[in-house]
């Protein structure tokens, strides 16, 4: 962003090198955060409350955290190279216009998590202060606007926000998970190797891997003002150690709070649980948890803002300022406290369902854009052809959308949620493995429509038409250096 400005000055914008800041180990607080949280409790408890035992639903967090941040966190490395937000880059892909496919989607998905973490805010106040209703029209209202304030002063604010917040779960986690393993006394069952079911053992695995998986659809959005000098590797690492320790951690002491006390909702249990290890202790947990809350909110309502303003610029440019990035950041705000203060324990049931749907509908999205940047493109992509609305990548682009369709059909049979249960999920008795089968036919059937594409021809093209988008430094491509695993195919497209 422009330093010595309080707000951020650029939205959907390209970040020229000469913005650029920031060291690649900035990206595992945001992601540590982006975890910690109460609504992260509630995937840990998943597994116990379908009737899994502690031990089990342990080794799923883990290995369901393993794999979806995996995939998560190869996005970020698209930040520092394209100096662009993450559903942007969406156009290679899908096209100009075609893209609003997967932008509408991400519109619904941010807002949603939004009501929700409005909802469980609202819990949680409850909670510490028993004559703050449940459902108080003002923690909702108050809480949207705590984190709209975060979200509308930008990128660095929130990067230093995630930071402070990431310190301090780091030091209560701490506490609670030495004092758990030491004095909070669970059934002996809980701890029974002998007492693995496959059923709850999958939909936590699962359940865990799509919850990370679900970070993708903005990761670059905060690694986009990083130096282009920050390697894939550098940024894949700092982003997945970041997302899998507080993902895994944090999922972990709902997997605990769970199984201590399973009648309670998420907030409830985690204060009853913190208690049972030191007396008073609960409430401290829970307000720390509860910032977390309030700064992945603000993500949420960032990312919003930025998708909003993608879908705008598709039928008139958008181009830098503060100002339309206020008011796309006040309209998601607006449209996420209305379904929170319309909302009931019988909507948010079924709302998770439609979350569930629309985690299916990232999920071939994920598998196109990440075979397009590091397999197909090799990074190599055009800045200005991406706004561009007669530009290379045209109006509609039927490979990605054809390797959509196909992935996102595959999935249906497996699909489990109270809304839709498909025969082959059925089958397996409700276990969810969708997200297992997106992935490699979305990707696959991507690779494999291009083929037919001439990438020579499209390096060549990108290449021209950024032709002094930078001042090029001596050894340098027109567009600045690409990261080591990149250099290679740079060099190609010189010769």
């Amino acid at each position: 962003m422009v330093r010595g400005t309080l707000l951020e000055k650029r939205s959907i914008d390209y970040v020229p090198l000469a913005e650029r800041h920031g060291k690649a180990w900035h990206l595992w607080p945001v992601w540590f955060s982006g975890d910690a949280h109460l609504a992260t409790l509630a995937v840990g408890a998943l597994g116990v409350a379908l009737g899994g035992n502690l031990l089990w639903t342990s080794v799923a967090v883990f290995a369901g955290c393993a794999l979806g941040t995996f995939f998560m966190a190869f996005h970020s490395a698209q930040g520092p190279q394209l100096g662009l937000p993450q559903m942007i880059q969406s156009r290679p892909q899908f096209g100009y216009v075609g893209a609003l496919l997967v932008w509408g989607v991400a519109l619904v998905t941010y807002v949603g998590y939004n009501s929700f973490n409005q909802v469980l805010a609202a819990q949680a106040l409850h909670q510490l202060v028993r004559s703050v209703p449940a459902t108080s029209a003002a923690t909702v209202i108050g809480f949207a606007a705590a984190a709209a304030v975060l979200a509308a002063v930008g990128y660095d604010f929130i990067h230093i926000a995630q930071r402070a917040v990431a310190f301090l779960m780091i030091a209560m986690l701490t506490v609670f998970s030495v004092g758990a393993l030491l004095l909070l006394k669970v059934p002996a069952a809980q701890w029974d190797p002998a007492a693995f079911r496959a059923a709850p053992f999958l939909a936590e695995l699962l359940a865990a891997a799509s919850y990370q998986l679900s970070w993708s659809i903005y990761v670059s959005d905060y690694s986009r003002y990083l130096p282009r000098e920050v390697s894939v590797r550098a940024a894949f690492w700092w982003t997945y150690l970041g997302a899998f320790m507080g993902g895994a951690w944090m999922m972990l002491v709902g997997s605990v709070a769970a199984a201590a006390a399973p009648t309670l909702n998420v907030p409830a249990a985690l204060e009853r649980a913190a208690s049972r290890v030191f007396p008073g202790f609960g409430p401290v947990l829970l307000v720390s948890a509860l910032f977390g809350l309030v700064t992945i909110a603000a993500l949420n309502f960032y990312g919003a803002s930025l998708t909003l303003l993608s879908v705008r610029d598709t039928f008139k440019p958008v181009g830098p300022g503060a100002g339309k990035r206020l008011v796309s950041i006040a309209a998601a705000a607006i449209v996420s406290t209305a379904i929170a203060l319309d909302s009931s324990s019988h909507f948010l049931t079924r709302f998770s369902d439609l979350l569930s749907l629309l985690l299916y509908l990232f999920t071939p999205w994920t598998a196109v854009n990440l075979v397009d940047f590091y397999l197909v493109r090799k990074g190599h992509y055009s800045v200005r052809e991406i706004f561009n609305p007669r530009g290379m990548y045209g109006r509609w682009n039927w490979r990605g959308l054809l390797a959509y369709a196909v992935g996102f059909i595959a999935m249906m049979p497996f699909f489990s949620t109270g809304l839709y249960t498909g025969p082959i999920a059925r089958a397996l008795h409700g276990i969810d493995i969708a997200m297992l089968v997106g992935l490699p036919v979305a990707g696959g059937t991507y690779l494999i429509a291009c083929r037919s594409l001439d990438l020579a021809a499209d390096r060549r093209r990108a290449a021209a038409a950024d032709f002094g988008l930078e001042p090029a430094a001596e050894g340098e491509g027109e567009t600045g250096p690409l990261s080591a695993p990149l250099q290679g195919a740079a060099m190609e497209t010189r010769r």
